[in-house]
Formats: structure tokens, sequence, C-alpha cells
């Protein structure tokens, strides 16, 4: 309740005021002129202007707003571990009581929830940026002050304590218990990319609190979770390890640290980095047994490869051309065939003979050479003419051991359109082959093939009478292909339109040359967000069930729809966040979902100190809640005193803690009462001026 004067003034404010200034000046004439009654004068002239501005005496009734609890609930991954998912939801529901059985509080109730969608690890625990968009709205006089229920580790903790000016004291309720235990692997230097061979490393260090520096334990390497080597580093050291990368594609390295006993968590023992494994350059060796139009197209599509590094060579003269040119004035360039496959040839990463036939350049031994060179991992296409048909094949010689199709003799000269096989259809490279879709295909035709039988590969597209075109197969750790045409270059040309020259021979090579993406089996996982992606890709008009453990080792078996011939996929949604492992029962594959290494679990133990300085700054309380007492269980709290105090009063101390009332009022109704109003005003008025009169008459 609340007591005021206002005014009412009888007439309008200017005249009123205006009057006002004439009875002063008049009064103020009198007393220079020394009237004996201007003292008299003075009072009722007072009286009447007390009349005309009507004074009015006015109770206000005001209803106090309630003030704003913030409490902020830390939801975050830490919080999980332990004793602290129930220390905390007893300490808010204590929290709800305690305030609601002071009357006058609202609370606002936040989840903060730690970013772990980040690639770098997210933000951590951000109390305070969940504190501001609580508060945004909240009058500063309303608001009674903030509640952390916390482990202590947040992430969002401004440097400077008094930037936090929020005008209400910030409390902070620890959950956790004392002493515990956490020891992690921290990775300092880790490679993003690499050049496939090359040697890399990786700088590591152990920290654990429990252990005197110094100390040493296991450390194990795996890479693509393959066991590699086993370290013993020491505590608080930090040591550098090499990581062997013998394939290219995505690498997952891990480094796990033996566990401690009695530990909060295992997660952060193990340290993850994803490796993207590019190979420097791919060397090709292009070998042309004669000039011909399609010559420049294998050179074009190679050329315009940024990745790959062409040496090129074109027979123009074979050992058995005799025209009596002397030797000194050729202009030729010998074919430095002892260098190139004897001495270098596990340099290159593919070999490519475009309508090349036995003439002598190249003596037996080199062929058996190449045959050797494929089995240990190499790779050879043939781009045939009429010369695989004929008595100088290349079948004919140790190479023709690892073809995967022996020429019948016959060159068939006639106009068809090549097709993607039934096996082709589901192959990478010639699976969605633009224009392969439609009947006949969106491509012009080829007039010459040459006939083969195979005896093993794939045979991923056909010529005319469903003979084979191009042959794919394996052989030993390399791979061949056959491509039994030489009419490719019609494509590159635009004859009746053109094919897709390009990304068929691109993509052929790149499958010679092993690249992950080419694979005809394979089984590949990514996250995306938080989903897990699994792709199989195989050549079989089924693909097997699969199997994914995640990060806590419980399995899950998932059966993979098909999106198109040769892919199907499955889809896991909302996965955990971490290491997922998945095979089909062949193929393995790993997948990390979330941040490699998240901030969250970087620091696990339960701490004070973090809030300890905008507690002081802001005048709140902290206060571990894990009770101390003799028999209490793990999850048993001791909880502070909850106080409502003023705006002036301290807002903690010892086993309490203060919220502030809010200043902050609703006015309810108004009171008014005329004080010249009525018989009082009409009788003050008539007194003074009787009194007046008779002191005139006096």
């Amino acid at each position: 309740m609340r007591f005021n004067v206002a005014f009412d003034p009888l007439l309008p404010w200017a005249l009123t005021i205006t009057l006002a200034a004439l009875l002063v000046a008049v009064l103020a004439l009198l007393i220079w002129r020394k009237v004996p009654t201007a003292g008299w004068r003075i009072l009722v002239c007072a009286l009447v202007l007390a009349a005309l501005f009507n004074p009015v005496l006015q109770r206000e009734d005001h209803d106090r707003l309630p003030a704003t609890v913030a409490l902020i609930i830390d939801d975050s991954a830490s919080q999980k571990l332990d004793v602290r998912p129930g220390q905390t939801a007893a300490a808010v529901d204590d929290l709800r009581n305690r305030i609601d059985a002071l009357g006058g509080f609202n609370i606002r109730e936040v989840h903060a929830r730690d970013n772990d969608t980040g690639s770098t690890g997210g933000d951590g625990t951000t109390l305070f940026a969940e504190l501001s968009r609580a508060v945004d709205d909240v009058p500063p006089e309303q608001l009674a002050g903030a509640i952390f229920i916390t482990d202590g580790v947040v992430h969002d903790v401004p440097d400077n304590p008094a930037s936090v000016a929020v005008g209400a004291p910030i409390h902070g309720l620890i959950t956790g218990r004392e002493g515990e235990i956490d020891r992690r692997i921290v990775l300092h230097r880790a490679p993003r990319f690499a050049i496939l061979n090359e040697p890399q490393t990786i700088d590591y260090r152990i920290i654990d609190p429990s252990l005197a520096s110094g100390e040493r334990v296991s450390v194990t390497l795996r890479v693509d979770g393959q066991e590699i080597a086993t370290d013993r580093a020491s505590v608080g050291e930090t040591r550098t390890i090499e990581i062997p990368l013998d394939h290219a594609g995505p690498t997952i390295v891990e480094l796990e640290v033996e566990a401690a006993e009695n530990e909060l968590t295992l997660a952060n023992n193990v340290a993850v980095s994803q490796i993207d494994v590019v190979r420097e350059h791919l060397r090709v060796l292009l070998v042309s047994g004669e000039p011909h139009a399609g010559e420049r197209t294998w050179r074009n599509v190679l050329k315009s490869d940024a990745s790959v590094d062409l040496v090129h060579f074109t027979i123009l003269r074979p050992p058995e051309k005799q025209d009596g040119t002397p030797i000194n004035e050729l202009s030729l360039i010998a074919f430095p065939t002892r260098e190139l496959f004897s001495e270098k040839i596990d340099e290159f990463d593919l070999i490519i003979f475009d309508r090349y036939q036995r003439r002598g350049v190249l003596p037996i031994l080199y062929f058996d050479n190449i045959a050797r060179y494929v089995r240990d991992g190499g790779a050879v296409l043939l781009a045939a003419g009429p010369d695989y048909a004929g008595g100088r094949s290349l079948f004919a010689t140790p190479l023709g051991s690892i073809l995967p199709a022996i020429p019948t003799g016959a060159v068939l000269e006639e106009p068809y359109r090549a097709a993607v096989s039934d096996t082709g259809t589901r192959h990478p490279v010639t699976r969605d082959l633009p224009g392969s879709k439609v009947e006949p295909p969106a491509w012009s035709r080829w007039f010459r093939l040459i006939e083969a039988d195979t005896v093993n590969g794939d045979v991923a597209m056909n010529g005319p009478g469903n003979r084979p075109l191009l042959v794919l197969s394996r052989e030993g750790e390399g791979r061949v292909a056959l491509l039994l045409s030489d009419h490719a270059w019609l494509w590159a040309r635009g004859f009746e339109g053109g094919g897709p020259h390009g990304a068929l021979l691109r993509r052929l090579v790149h499958w010679l040359m092993q690249e992950p993406e080419l694979e005809e089996e394979a089984l590949t996982a990514a996250a995306d967000g938080r989903d897990l992606i699994i792709n199989r890709q195989t050549l079989a008009e089924t693909a097997p069930q699969i199997t994914v453990t995640d990060p806590a080792g419980n399995s899950t078996t998932v059966q993979p729809a098909e999106q198109e011939p040769g892919l199907w996929r499955a889809e896991i949604e909302n996965a955990m966040l971490g290491l997922h492992r998945i095979t089909d029962g062949t193929l393995t594959a790993l997948a990390h979902v979330g941040p490699a290494n998240p901030l969250e679990y970087q620091e696990v133990i339960s701490t004070l100190d973090r809030l300890a300085p905008i507690a002081d700054a802001t005048g709140g309380g902290l206060q571990r809640i894990a009770a101390t007492s003799a028999g209490a269980g793990v999850s048993d709290i001791n909880m502070p005193r909850i106080v409502a105090v003023s705006d002036r009063a301290p807002a903690a101390g010892n086993g309490w803690i203060g919220l502030r009332r809010s200043s902050a009022t609703v006015l309810v109704s108004i009171d008014r009462l005329p004080m010249f109003g009525g018989l009082l005003g009409l009788a003050l008025l008539v007194g003074g001026f009787t009194a007046l009169w008779y002191r005139e008459g006096r």
C-alpha cells in the first residue's frame, strides 16, 4: 500500500498557474508596502490557491510480482557418468520443492546439452549461453538468481568474471564425488590428409592425475580396426608414434591407453583420427603400337586427369623396318625398354598397351616381367585392335597367362552399339554410365569388334551378339582390363552424337589403379550428422545382412535395401556417438559418428574451480552436493538451505544460498480523497475569509 498527493486543478493548468502568479505578485506588493494584514492575506490566498489546485490524497494498492529463478540443468554427456544422473534428478526435485515453499518465485528450467555435432569436437557444455537465453526477457528487478546443477566441467565460462552482469547471484551445485579417477589420451598432432606410403606420425600424451608423472602405461595402435603396434608411454610425456598407411581412401587410426581401476569412463581412453590417404601421383605408361585415330583419345583422357603422370611412347619404327636410313640421321627417340620394363616397371601404377603387337621391340622376357608386375599388385589395360586377333597378338606372349579372354582370330566389321551387360549394370566402372538406361543406348555406334572367348573376369560391356567387349579381371594382387575394340575414339569425336568416353575410360583407369570408390565388392560407412549411412557395393543380386557394433559394444543387424543395381544401403538414425564397427561376415568397415574426440569427454572429473570466480563475482555460492555422512549412498545428496533475501543482503553463506525477492509490483487499485473537496474545503475557505474580515475590521 502506497500513499501520495496528486493535483487535479479545477481550472485548466495554464489559467490556474496564471492566477497563482498574479496572487503571488499582489502578495509581494503587500509585503513590500508593509500592509499590516499582509500575513492574513497570504494565508487566505494560499487557501484559495490550494482550492484551485485541488490536491488529492491517493492510496495505491500494489501486488509484488514473482521473481524468476533460472534453473540451468547440465544434461551433457559427462553428467551421465557414475552417480551424477541420480544426484542431478534428486537435486532438481529438492530445489523445486524448496523454492515453491518460499512463495513468490517462478522457476524457469533449462536443460543444457553439449553440442556434439561439430566435426572438431563441438562446443562442449555451454551453461552460460543457456543462461543468457533463459533470462533475456526477464527484467533485472525480477531476476532472483541462477542455479547451475552441473559437474563443474563447463566450457563457456567467461574469462572475465565481471562480464557476467546478470544483476543477480549465480549459484552452483556440483555433482560427482571427491577423489574421482579418470585416465585419458590426448592427440596433440594428427594429420588430416596423407600421401600413400609416405611415413606419418601422431603425437599424443597420457593424462592421469592419480599417477605420478613418469609412470608408464600401455598404449595400443590400431589402423582400420587392426592392431598394429603397442607402445609404452610415460604419463604427462608427449610421445610420437609412426602409423603405416598402405591403402588410399579414408583410414581410421585409434590410439587406446589401458584402463585404470575404477575410472569414470573409458570413452576418453581412445583417441581417434580419420586420415584421408591419397596418392601423390598415379604414374601411367601408355605404349601405342602404331599411330591411329584413337591414340589421341587415350592421351587426352589421361592428360586431363590432374592426378595422373603420363609417360607415352608410340612405336613409329619397328626393328623389321629396313629402309636404309643411317642411324645417325634418325630423329626418333629409342624406346627405353630395359629401363621401363625391367628397372622401373614397379614405379608405374598402370601400363596401357594401345593396339600393340609383337614386333621384336620388347623381348619375351619383359612380358614375363609385366605378368609378374600385375600379380604383385600392378595393372595392365589392353585396348585391342586387329592386332589382338593376329599371329603377333600379345596373347601369344607370357602376358597371355593373365589376360581374361582368348582371341578367336575373327574381327567383326559391322555397326553396333556397345551395351552394358547385366553384370556391368552392377559394376562401378559401367554402372549408371550416362546414356546406358535407354534401349538402344544413347550413344553412337562402333564398327569393329575383336572376337574373343572369356576365360575369367567379369564382362562389363557387350558387342553384337552379346560378344564380350569390355572384360575386367583380377590376377593375384593386380588387375587386368581388356577392351576388345579400337573405336572408342568415335565417341570422343562426337560421331552420331558421341558417347561417354571420358566417364568410361576414366573410371576404367582408376578401377585398374585400385581406387577405393570403384571397388566392385566394398563395404563403406559414413556419418551424416547423427545418422550412420552404410553402403554395400556388390556384383551379386542380393546383399548380405550387416552387423553394426556401437561404441558400447551392442550389436545390431540391419538388412540393406537396393538403391540401384550393385549398390545397397542401410541407415541407422540417431546413432550413438563414437566409433562403430560394421561387418557383413566378409568385409569390415569403421565409421565415427560425431566429433572424433569430443570436447565433452576430454575432462570429466567434477570440479568447483571453474565456477568459483563467477560465484565470487556475482555474490553466489558454490557447493558439492554429494552426501558425506556415514552410511550415505553414492547417489545421496546434501542440499543447501534456500533463503529469500533483499537486494542489498548477502546471497550465500555456509550451508545456504539466497534468492533475491522481486522489487517489481503491479498496481491493483487506487483510492482518491480530495483534500479541499466538500465541507472541509468550504470550512477552510470561509474560516480564512472570516478571519481576514475580522482582522481588517480591527
